[in-house]
């Protein structure tokens, strides 16, 4: 396989590719290196990703001293074959600085509009877990693991029975915020078990195209 593919890519004059990594579950764009034959070739061989450092001039496995691999879902090259996208499984942060992904910095943004992205969910699942660890004083999430899983089910519970009269009453919006609330109560229900989101995607893509509970066949 990688063997195939190695011939047919367009490499700059130090022989590198450039290469986006992207969570496979949320579609977050994780971080940017550089790739070259080799170490594409390690990286198709391992499952796991192997980069080039053109700082020190030599091969480097992510994750390796940290902990933070990425197992290997798909590899895919542009039109042109001059760069690379590579969907993985990501352990913990991608970011040598600790965070989920190396794109934080918001240089703009539309007046009014938040992180309304699929990786909202993992950027609160963090937060929920950085609240479990530190238990900070006037913490909601804080609180809620004090009082122990108990009532993070109960809260679970009574948001879902919220969600189910907001669509009853049909106004404008309710339904909407209701579902918010479920759905951040069912994340700290997640991280009282330290489950991330990822898992439950990945749960919902077994089952997609399969009839069955929970599923709906794909449309052809």
């Amino acid at each position: 396989m990688g063997e195939q593919v190695l011939p047919e890519l367009k490499y700059d004059a130090a022989g590198l590719i450039p290469t986006v990594v992207q969570d496979f579950d949320t579609g977050a764009v994780l971080m940017v290196a550089w790739m070259n034959r080799e170490s594409l070739k390690m990286t198709l061989e391992s499952g796991y990703t192997h980069f080039w450092s053109r700082s020190r001039k030599k091969f480097w496995k992510k994750g390796e001293t940290s902990g933070h691999l990425q197992k290997v879902r798909e590899i895919r090259a542009d039109c042109d074959r001059d760069t690379l996208l590579v969907q993985v499984e990501q352990t913990g942060p991608a970011c040598h600085t600790n965070s989920y992904s190396c794109f934080f910095e918001l240089l703009q943004q539309r007046d009014g509009e938040g992180a309304a992205r699929p990786e909202i969910l993992e950027a609160v699942h963090r937060t929920i877990l950085d609240r479990k660890s530190r238990l900070p004083e006037g913490s909601y999430v804080a609180g809620l693991m004090k009082e122990g899983q108990e009532k993070i089910i109960g809260k679970v519970i009574e948001e879902a029975g919220e969600v189910a009269e907001a669509s009853r009453n049909q106004v404008g919006g309710e339904l909407v915020r209701e579902l918010a609330d479920l759905w951040f109560h069912t994340l700290v229900l997640l991280g009282w078990h330290d489950v991330a989101p990822a898992e439950v995607f990945r749960e919902l893509g077994r089952r997609y195209g399969k009839p069955g509970k929970g599923s709906e066949p794909r449309q052809e």
